[in-house]
């Protein structure tokens, strides 16, 4: 492969031609962002879509790295004088670095090996007699080599085969063949260590287990990795485990690049010194290989896993500008309290104890009422951690008897609020404020817009993760970091109200311009117009044209500026207003009257159908949010432990987190349920994702409840009494997911686990 046939290659992996590929590189390359491209560049990339851009932008990193070591690994033979044309051509013809590893191996710089040794004691000449002529007795050829450096025949003939090991490990096609032969028929075996079952007893299901390599889930495999690395477990490969000692395919193919196919004594000692090569030398760095091939692409799924459910999270239905009051519970610190107007602005803090050791409830409640009175308050939000359900019911209490409309109570994740709390961010944005109530702010906003605080936080502290933490961090940050920036530019930003954080996650803008835009906003007022961005500092014609079309001004001097349309296309959906004969205020109030246009009478040099159809889209419904609409899941009343539960109860949860073997739900006992795969619908289901996302709420039964270990188990599906009578009942679907507001998840340091009747799943638990 060459530079140039990289966008052939990407085109083939992500279903688009090798001119689209080329067309989206060069915008990457002159430092276009993703968002933009996808939003803005369809015509010039053939309507790529962000998740194809992405895929673009990862592989394009990979494919230039393969192609820079492979003219480092050819310039390298080449001053040795050892490049002929057939090496030239295997080195051209690699398509992966492991391939090109291979290759190069032979003319690798290394340290000083045991054949190199044999080689300097005169022994390549003993190998070379033993290859001309396979009928003599190997021993007898060996005599002629004994030296002083070389004492018996037994030596000699050792340093001869440590020669032809290394031959055969430096054998490129051959450890292709082997690769290949392993990746069919070897199986993962994990053993307990000894004397670590009761310590080690969280990997029970893996002291005796054994599974074919090429179909390991990502789950599993980092759970016996992460059993590995703690000290519990041994992980193997096992190659054609019951075939005869030295007759298992991969002895024989080791045998055959030796031509040791003969009956005479030299090819039997040949095929002995293939057989023990294979064992002692290939297999071993073959296992080490394909173990690190498995780790990588379970921590690729998982990252993979993490980064959808954090874009569903992000994405969560608001539930929008509200006077609302965040509570994050406590029991001996007591429970925080912050109320925030409807643009999120703190209005009060408090700090109630209504539990041991002050059980000071009626107080507390008195506190509350209270604050919720005098801030006209809209929306309680209160954190799923220690003493979640004991505040809801506190708060429930409090609704019971207060006059008038009432407000609304929701269960939110606080996971990564303690983060925030103590972060240098909040500090600046709350320098008086107390790190505890910092908590109880970020609980109350992250209902308002789940988007607009959770982009404050680390992405890799929200918690939505796989084995999270036993994953490469900078790949998974950089996936994380890529969601969140397309989630923000989705959405669109307030440009006027904006914090620095949102503002930063923005096309084009990244940090240090979030400063200076919020620095020119508190200086002279809010923004008028889009183009005044450019009186920002450092905020260049560049930066514009990224950034420009993902912020919004409502109510400012141009309406296209509450919009999507980008400032760049203003002139063309003008033309498009004047063709309906109205001004552009009034279309965008009565978008009825766009149903007469041709979008083909548009299209121009400059701006293609693509274009003009989003410009449409956008003046149906100007600055719409993606977003779904706001609605809770309902806890049973009464169910509030997981001693509660009983097989056969139909429940509403709200799903915290989707992985390759199913879906955990927050049924609120302090312990997310698991619905497996084989659970979450009466069809066939290949990717959990298809039937659920983190924050939809659903209706669940409980299959198995296991008190001791924490476990519960959950299913979707129809196919009961109690679920049938339920539709009838309610007049929907048990089962069927509903987007839903910010799930709220596990509390801080649980472990998620789910029934044992789904024994497969338990063995891939979330990790923390």
């Amino acid at each position: 492969m060459s530079l140039a046939l990289i966008p052939r290659t990407i085109a083939l992996e992500i279903a688009a031609t090798p001119a689209q590929v080329s067309a989206a590189i060069t915008l990457l390359d002159e430092g276009a962002t993703v968002p933009f491209i996808a939003r803005y560049r369809k015509e010039v990339t053939g309507g790529l879509d962000d998740t194809q851009l992405r895929n673009l932008a990862e592989r394009l990193v990979y494919l230039r790295e393969l192609e820079a070591r492979r003219a480092a690994i050819a310039g390298s033979i080449r001053e040795q004088g050892k490049m002929t044309d057939a090496l030239e051509a295997s080195i051209a013809k690699a398509v992966t670095k492991a391939e090109l590893e291979d290759i190069y191996l032979p003319y690798k710089v290394k340290r000083r090996t045991k054949a190199m040794i044999a080689r300097e004691n005169g022994l390549q000449g003993l190998v070379d007699a033993i290859l001309a002529d396979r009928a003599a007795d190997p021993s007898s050829l060996a005599v002629a080599y004994v030296t002083e450096a070389v004492p018996d025949v037994k030596a000699a003939l050792e340093g001869a085969r440590d020669i032809v090991a290394e031959g055969l490990a430096e054998d490129a096609s051959l450890l292709g063949r082997l690769r290949g032969h392993m990746k069919q028929v070897a199986r993962l075996t994990s053993t307990v260590v000894e004397g670590k079952q009761a310590e080690g007893a969280k990997f029970s299901d893996y002291f005796a287990h054994s599974e074919p390599w090429s179909s390991t889930p990502s789950h599993r495999a980092l759970a016996m990795f992460r059993g590995r690395n703690e000290g519990f477990l041994t992980l193997d490969l096992a190659v054609d485990p019951d075939a005869a000692r030295g007759d298992s395919p991969a002895e024989r193919a080791c045998g055959a690049a030796l031509s040791a196919t003969g009956q005479g004594a030299g090819d039997r000692w040949l095929r002995e010194a293939a057989a023990w090569a294979w064992r002692v030398k290939l297999r071993t760095s073959l296992t080490l290989d394909l173990m690190s091939e498995l780790r990588e692409a379970a921590e690729a799924e998982a990252i993979r896993v993490f980064a959808r459910n954090l874009k569903d999270l992000l994405l969560a239905a608001p539930a929008g500008g509200k006077a609302t009051m965040g509570l994050d519970p406590g029991i001996r610190t007591g429970v925080k309290v912050a109320v925030v107007d409807a643009t999120g602005k703190v209005l009060e803090t408090d700090t109630v104890y209504p539990f041991q050791p002050k059980n000071d409830l009626r107080g507390a409640q008195v506190a509350l009422a209270k604050l919720i009175g005098k801030h006209g308050v809209k929306l309680i939000s209160i954190g799923n951690g220690t003493a979640s359900r004991e505040t809801e019911k506190m708060v429930a209490d409090i609704l019971a008897v207060l006059p008038g409309e009432k407000p609304v109570k929701v269960i939110v994740s606080e996971a990564g609020a303690s983060v925030y709390s103590a972060s240098e961010l909040a500090a600046k944005e709350f320098p008086g404020l107390d790190v505890s109530l910092r908590g109880a702010v970020s609980i109350a906003r992250r209902l308002q817009d789940p988007l607009a605080e959770l982009v404050k936080i680390e992405p890799k502290a929200i918690g939505v993760g796989q084995y999270q933490h036993d994953v490469d961090q900078h790949r998974l940050g950089r996936s994380l970091e890529a969601v969140v920036e397309d989630a923000v530019n989705a959405v669109g930003v307030d440009l006027n109200t904006a914090s620095a954080p949102l503002l930063a996650r923005v096309s084009g803008v990244g940090p240090g311009l979030a400063e200076a835009i919020v620095a020119h906003r508190d200086a002279n007022g809010p923004f008028a117009t889009r183009k005044d961005l450019l009186k920002v500092a450092r905020l260049g014609p560049k930066a514009f044209e990224q950034a420009a079309g993902f912020l919004r001004i409502s109510g400012g001097k141009e309406p296209l500026d509450a919009s999507s349309v980008h400032p760049e296309a203003y002139d063309l959906a003008r033309r498009i207003v004047a063709a309906c004969g109205r001004d552009l205020r009034s279309v965008m109030a009565e978008p009825s009257v766009l149903k007469a246009v041709e979008p083909r009478d548009f299209v121009d040099d400059r701006f293609g159908l693509p274009t003009v159809k989003d410009i449409l889209a956008e003046l149906e419904k100007p600055g719409r949010d993606p977003r779904p609409s706001f609605r809770t899941a309902t806890f049973a009343d009464g169910v509030d432990d997981i001693k509660d539960l009983k097989p056969g109860m139909l429940l509403e949860g709200t799903v915290t987190n989707v992985a390759a073997f199913g879906a955990f739900v927050d049924v609120g006992v302090h312990q997310d349920g698991l619905v497996h795969v084989s659970q979450l619908s009466d069809s066939f289901v290949k990717d959990p994702h298809a039937v659920v996302k983190a924050g939809d709420v659903v209706k669940v039964r409980v299959v198995e409840v296991d008190v001791a270990r924490k476990r519960i188990g959950l299913t979707m599906k129809s196919g009961s009494a109690d679920a049938r009578e339920a539709v009838r009942e309610r007049g929907e679907p048990p089962a069927k997911p509903v987007r839903g507001p910010m799930a709220a998840g596990p509390q801080a340091g649980a472990t998620q686990t789910g029934g044992n009747a789904f024994a497969d799943a338990l063995k891939g638990k979330f990790g923390r």
